[in-house]
């Protein structure tokens, strides 16, 4: 179907309607997407419960981006918050779970005033007071995954008392998720993660700690060339008393409107200097680059998950190597896992021995016929190979999980625990919640806990109906039930001569916006006012951001066609 070209001085004022007419929809669209409006009525809520419930439960709902942490007192898993995606919608959480390890069991455990839903989070536990559960950072999304709030608060769980706290410190770490978290002996160390708003996005190579006495964040100011800005790295404490950072994520404009990704493969160590701590002085770090052997190192990926498994041991599960193009993303996905060895910074590939099972030779009956024939020496050689190997060991293929990214991990005395996870099947997004356990001394095979089937998962594909319905709303100048004569004419009707300020040359949407809110601030109004619908300002403000973004965006297409026009 051909595209039809408007003569010149109608393009713009045709893309003008256009431009107002799907950002008004993509307002309406919105209208129950101030985050700040949605996190402050799921707090409200929450000050009503008075009591800890806690009730038995099937295994939770699929999901990623959570964090699965070990008790440090009992047998047990604690599972919080994270994400779920069905084709259209996203659903950020904020349940806790307990999985009781020798039963084989889940509860689901309801504490008054906890943190709000959040995913992409950094959870720890420690063995004090009882044991605690200390989380910080994360996300919250909007359904349409169009808007994403981010926090920088920190929370505390006293699991002995079951009771939440929030820590109001200052100086800690800007709003972020994908950051990383560890603790190192009595502080906990922030590192990287990144910030995204409707405007513009940053990574983030900035460390923190927070000390577990005094309660008092510190921004560190390492010597040395460290990471460059990153999330979803992997971060895992060494023997030494250092920090060890690998790989990660993060994207760059390299022009206008144009991001690349880069997945980094690189590995850092950051360490506190000898002999600088004196009393009342802060403790200096250092960074060094740490380049570890070639053999058995994983390809580049992202999404890759990792926890320790001994004081000198981590390991890496799973994540994706993306392959990008300008007209789609595609990834191949990966089930296999590595150690590294913190000491001496060696990679090693995981080989898994295959459950063994004892098969036992039986005779069948017609030799057992035949043995009054043997010899006497026949049976005595006979007799001997019975009791030398009557007995066969057979290995069969060890299980291991599916290939998956951005899965949840953690170790448990001798046994690593994986819930979880995310794969793609062509456009289908699959959130996983099967539960897998891998003795650590044996390493024979992953056992499946707790399975689920993929196929099972609700996926809503999204409707083109409305990109459709948008189309055909300006066919003609009008279009519609507004058309009157069904005119193709650019003077019929009102809503033509809605005007717009014009892009300066080399102005940039933020540039853009900000010389003309005014404008696109009213036009928000008017819209939610048409609606019946209200908005808060700060949410009046994102809508507005997204007309003058759409309008910036339909001008620049303009602006092309026209001097490609002008070259033939």
């Amino acid at each position: 179907m051909g595209k039809k070209k408007d003569k010149k001085g109608k393009g713009a004022e045709k893309t003008a309607l256009k431009t107002a007419k799907k950002a008004e929809k993509k307002a309406r669209a919105e209208a129950d997407e101030d985050l700040e409006a949605l996190i402050a009525e799921f707090q409200e809520l929450d000050r009503k419960r008075t009591q800890v419930t806690e009730e038995p439960c099937a295994p939770p709902l699929p999901r990623c981006n959570g964090s699965l942490v070990a008790h440090p007192e009992k047998e047990e898993l604690i599972l919080f918050g994270g994400e779920y995606y069905n084709g259209q919608k996203t659903f950020v959480y904020n349940d806790l779970f307990f999985y009781n390890i020798k039963k084989n069991e889940w509860s689901k455990v309801q504490i008054p005033e906890g943190p709000p839903p959040r995913c992409a989070h950094q959870a720890v536990s420690l063995a004090q007071g009882g044991g605690q559960m200390w989380v910080f950072g994360g996300e919250f999304a909007s359904p349409s995954q169009s808007q994403f709030y981010h926090y920088k608060d920190l929370w505390v769980l006293h699991l002995a008392t079951r009771k939440w706290e929030k820590i109001d410190s200052s100086g800690g770490p800007t709003s972020r998720s994908g950051h990383r978290m560890v603790t190192v002996k009595r502080q906990l160390v922030v590192f990287g993660g990144f910030h995204d708003n409707i405007i513009n996005y940053q990574y983030f190579c900035d460390v923190y700690t927070f000390n577990l006495d005094t309660y008092q964040w510190a921004r560190l100011s390492p010597s040395g060339v460290g990471p460059s800005p990153r999330s979803a790295c992997q971060l895992v404490p060494a023997p030494d008393g250092s920090v060890i950072v690998y790989g990660g994520y993060s994207k760059t404009k390299v022009k206008k409107d144009v991001d690349k990704g880069t997945v980094h493969s690189d590995m850092f160590a950051l360490s506190p200097e000898k002999g600088s701590t004196t009393e009342g002085a802060p403790q200096k770090w250092k960074w060094a680059n740490v380049k570890p052997s070639a053999i058995n190192k994983p390809s580049p990926r992202c999404g890759f998950s990792s926890c320790l498994t001994a004081p000198n041991r981590a390991i890496f599960f799973g994540g994706v190597q993306d392959e990008e193009d300008e007209e789609e993303l595609s990834g191949d996905f990966f089930d296999d896992s590595y150690f590294l060895d913190l000491e001496n910074k060696k990679w090693f590939l995981t080989n898994l021995k295959g459950r063994k099972s004892k098969k036992r030779r039986r005779r069948a009956k017609k030799e057992k016929e035949t043995e009054s024939s043997e010899s006497e020496d026949d049976s005595r050689e006979r007799d001997e190979e019975e009791k030398s190997g009557s007995d066969s060991e057979e290995e069969s293929m060890p299980l291991v999980p599916s290939p998956r990214m951005n899965t949840l991990m953690v170790a448990k005395g001798k046994i690593l625990f994986l819930y979880g996870g995310v794969y793609e099947e062509g456009d289908k997004q699959v959130t996983l919640n099967d539960l897998y356990a891998l003795d650590l001394h044996k390493m024979d095979e992953w056992r499946a806990l707790v399975t689920s089937n993929p196929q099972d998962q609700e996926w809503l594909e999204e409707s083109s109906s409305e990109e459709e319905e948008e189309d055909d709303s300006h066919l003609g100048a009008t279009g519609g039930k507004n058309s009157g004569n069904g005119s193709d004419s650019d003077e019929g009707g009102s809503e033509t001569k809605q005007d717009h300020p014009s892009v300066l040359a080399n102005e940039n949407v933020a540039e853009f916006f900000s010389r003309t809110k005014d404008h696109w601030m009213d036009l928000a109004r008017k819209s939610a006012e048409e609606e019946a619908q209200e908005f808060s300002e700060k949410a009046l403000k994102k809508i507005a951001f997204q007309m003058a973004k759409l309008f910036h965006e339909e001008q620049a297409k303009v602006t092309k066609e026209d001097s490609q026009e002008g070259e033939h």
